[in-house]
């Protein structure tokens, strides 16, 4: 197993069960991690800015023990002022472990490569594994169980697809993905997730009709049609992604007991509507607030003593 956490693929099924255990741990007894990274440091880069990340990161690490440093665009300057090698190099005679939120996935895999500290990968263009830890945190909290279970995702197969994909199939869910024509995930990563999914009795379905995806589904999740750094594409984005609204009507084709879930931020009439995301079956807060405890469980594992 690696000493980052930059990609769910690097975590067998064991390794990922393991985190998820922690985080259920940390959720229920806190006060017992309360020292665990005492003394510690993480820097906290960030090329993009987000309220749940920088939030969820800099409390949760000051939750056990330590204390965040924030390194916004104009703190630290990767490619610009500096080599990322050299960065990661110098980073890690200051602090005991490193997040990064970089546009470009190249970026965190050359932090962790030259960073003798752990590199957290907290959002990249291709995966987002810190959101899907907290993703299937949330689903066993509300759902009881992973295995056999089905998560349709609706929209844009991008860095949250990604993750879902592999992460879900990893802990032997089947999943859907519904996307409009041209927006598809990445091939090579729809047939890592074959791969992974297949021993599990669990399949991976990729279609362009959204409600075929929602088909028997326990879990429907979407993401913005337009991502940051993506602002140019919006008005061609709206176009074609209409009729890919999670909406009452495309719940409705899920198991009666499916929830909605949401990576935030949200945009009400556009990928779902208000009747979804505040409706009875949304667990997107609670989601949220899962970021939190997942994330104290990687760091816990990473970087706490002991551990």
């Amino acid at each position: 197993m690696s000493k980052n956490f930059i990609a769910l693929a690097d975590y067998p099924t064991e390794g990922l069960r393991g985190l998820l255990t922690l985080a259920h741990d940390i959720k229920e007894n806190p006060s017992k991690y309360a020292q665990t990274c005492q003394g510690q440091t993480l820097a906290m880069i960030f090329q993009k800015p987000s309220l749940r990340t920088r939030v969820s990161f800099q409390t949760g690490i000051y939750q056990l023990g330590g204390q965040g440093i924030y390194l916004g665009p104009t703190d630290i300057q990767l490619h610009r002022g500096e080599t990322i090698s050299d960065t990661a190099r110098v980073l890690a005679r200051y602090v005991d472990g490193i997040m990064a939120r970089v546009f470009s996935h190249s970026d965190v895999e050359d932090l962790g490569q030259h960073s003798s500290v752990p590199v957290i990968n907290g959002l990249s263009d291709y995966n987002h594994p810190c959101q899907v830890l907290a993703d299937l945190e949330t689903i066993e909290e509300q759902l009881g169980s992973l295995s056999g279970k089905r998560l349709a995702y609706i929209g844009d197969g991008n860095n949250m697809a990604h993750s879902l994909l592999v992460g879900c199939a990893t802990m032997g869910m089947s999943v859907s993905v519904g996307h409009p024509t041209g927006y598809a995930p990445d091939a090579d990563t729809v047939a890592q997730a074959q791969a992974l999914a297949a021993p599990h009795g669990g399949d991976i379905r990729i279609t362009e009709d959204p409600a075929h995806a929602v088909d028997g589904a326990d879990v429907v999740y979407t993401d913005v049609w337009a991502s940051m750094g993506q602002e140019g594409e919006r008005s061609e984005r709206l176009a074609r992604f209409s009729g890919f609204q999670v909406d009452d009507s495309l719940m409705a084709k899920a198991l009666p007991h499916a929830i909605f879930m949401h990576c935030l931020p949200a945009h009400r009439g556009e990928e779902v509507s208000a009747s979804v995301i505040d409706g009875s079956q949304s667990v997107v807060f609670d989601q949220a607030e899962n970021r939190l405890h997942a994330q104290k469980a990687i760091m816990v594992q990473l970087m706490g003593k002991g551990h």
